[in-house]
């Protein structure tokens, strides 16, 4: 065998190596897991950790014939579309008005990211008494204004309750939004505002010519992240409703839970997380291949 011929064997070698370790970490946090709750979805397993017999496709085919699934996964959707909307909205509100340059900036700009910072606990109990009927300071101030005339129970019915908790959450994640569409706009070249107000165009006009399309990029990874995070959020809607009431917030990661640990149906839980799994590996990739860049012909 000639030196060539080997020096290629051993970079050959050497590519395996490096590749093993990756591999395995991927493995071992991803491939695994997924094995597991797939072969626990076609378990009749009521105890973590115990065996049960092999019951097929039992489980799915119990929860795709149960109305509180279907109710569930709506839920999901809805509340994903509307943290979307509205973490979108203030986040690129705050963004534009901190690449201003006014008095106090700076500040604003740390409260924003100490906002972000604060623990999901911290921010629930800070919430829960803001909108209490009783002693807190939601109400009195609405009562103010004159938008309502009595104290309004924020969490009282399923509506109401939705709305809040979608509030509530884009409250907690619109400031990392916010911090990177700030980053985005920043890079922005100031030359194109000065060019584009010599030839008279207004902010209206320039923020339409020039922000928006070069925002878009980074809005629509943004907006990806935050469709998948917000798909998984649990903690939220459990301390604040623990999906009620009579389930109107009940979502899909919420019926997992208490499907598993109330209801001890570990198998029917890991077939809906199986189902959920699929549904957001779809979701990714039908939004990646969106986000794609298009080719131009010549």
């Amino acid at each position: 065998m000639t030196k060539s011929g080997i020096a290629g064997r051993n970079d050959g070698r050497i590519a395996l190596y490096l590749l093993a370790a990756p591999l395995g970490l991927l493995a071992a946090t991803l491939i695994l897991p997924i094995v597991s709750a797939v072969n626990i979805s076609l378990h009749d397993i009521r105890v973590i950790g115990s065996d049960g017999p092999f019951s097929g496709a039992d489980n799915y085919v119990a929860i795709l014939s149960d109305a509180v699934f279907w109710r569930s996964l709506g839920n999901s959707v809805v509340w994903v579309l509307g943290n979307s909307l509205v973490q979108t909205v203030l986040a690129l509100t705050a963004a534009l008005v901190l690449n201003q340059k006014f008095p106090g900036v700076k500040i604003a700009r740390i409260w924003i990211i100490l906002t972000w910072i604060i623990p999901t606990v911290v921010v629930v109990i800070i919430w829960r008494w803001l909108l209490s009927p009783s002693g807190g300071m939601i109400n009195p101030l609405l009562i103010q204004l004159g938008i309502i005339d009595r104290p309004v129970g924020f969490f009282a019915n399923g509506p109401m309750a939705f709305s809040t908790l979608i509030a509530i959450n884009s409250w907690r994640w619109f400031p990392f939004v916010a911090v990177m569409l700030l980053a985005a706009l920043q890079r922005i070249p100031g030359d194109l505002y000065e060019a584009a107000a010599v030839d008279g165009a207004g902010p209206l006009r320039r923020f339409r010519e020039i922000t928006w399309p070069l925002l878009q990029p980074t809005l629509l990874v943004l907006t990806v992240m935050g469709t998948l995070l917000s798909f998984n959020v649990f903690d939220v809607i459990w301390l604040l409703t623990a999906g009620g009431p009579a389930g109107a917030t009940q979502t899909l990661p919420v019926l997992i839970y208490e499907t598993a640990f109330k209801a001890y149906r570990m198998g029917e839980a890991a077939a809906m997380s199986v189902i959920a799994s699929l549904l957001m590996i779809g979701l990714a990739l039908a939004l990646l291949k969106m986000l794609a860049p298009k080719e131009t012909g010549r």
